[in-house]
């Protein structure tokens, strides 16, 4: 049986963008939506209500972070028809999803940030209360550090240190992140594939397929 995959990021508040990537997953027949954070663009957790209602509509399972333009209060909140995966384990069928909101902590101001610390630690408790399926996939805002995906325009790898650590470690099967619009692509960390499919206010979406084995193709909505 194959688990088709809409991956989103980056809304930054589009309601426009919800509603496209709402019509795509209807579109491809998508089975679950997963959103890498950025919902809203320093709003409330009403407003990621608002943004994630389109999709919810639909029915489907939609797993989501929140990132660092959203109030950190969402990491926490529980909104109607979406799973939130921040530090938390869903099993769906053969796959388990872990997920991470926030960003490193950086010089730049944003809300929702975690050291590297707490980024290790919250990946490592999450992944230790989450049994083993035949695909793990790990939800994060950011990228893992030293990647393609998560380059800059600056030239700077603005990843986490910590969640490149843990895949290294833990070997999960495919990790789907965001943070950094310009950097939509997908690498590999040894045999775990890596995929930020750039923002969606901006167009860009992925599918991933889970069967025998995992394919991915960058997309537009």
């Amino acid at each position: 049986m194959t688990m088709k995959l809409l991956v989103i990021s980056d809304f930054h508040g589009s309601i426009e963008a919800a509603h496209k990537t709402a019509a795509k997953a209807k579109k491809t027949q998508a089975g679950v939506i997963v959103v890498c954070g950025d919902v809203t663009h320093f709003g409330s957790v009403e407003d990621a209500e608002k943004i994630l209602a389109p999709l919810t509509a639909l029915g489907l399972p939609v797993f989501f972070v929140a990132g660092n333009c959203d109030p950190a209060q969402l990491a926490e909140a529980q909104i109607k028809g979406a799973v939130n995966l921040h530090e938390q384990c869903q099993r769906l069928d053969d796959v388990s999803f872990i997920g991470l909101g926030a960003a490193p902590t950086s010089r730049f101001y944003s809300w929702f940030e975690m050291s590297e610390t707490k980024i290790m630690n919250a990946l490592v408790q999450t992944a230790d209360r989450c049994p083993a399926d035949k695909w793990l996939v790990v939800v994060s805002h950011a990228p893992p550090k030293g990647t393609k995906v998560d380059l800059a325009f600056s030239k700077i790898h603005a990843g986490s240190v910590s969640l490149r650590t843990f895949i290294e470690k833990r070997k999960p099967s495919i990790v789907f992140c965001g943070h950094i619009h310009e950097a939509k692509g997908d690498d590999r960390i040894g045999d775990t594939i890596i995929v930020n499919p750039g923002s969606v206010k901006h167009g860009n979406c992925a599918i991933a397929d889970l069967g025998d084995k995992i394919e991915v193709k960058l997309d537009s909505v």
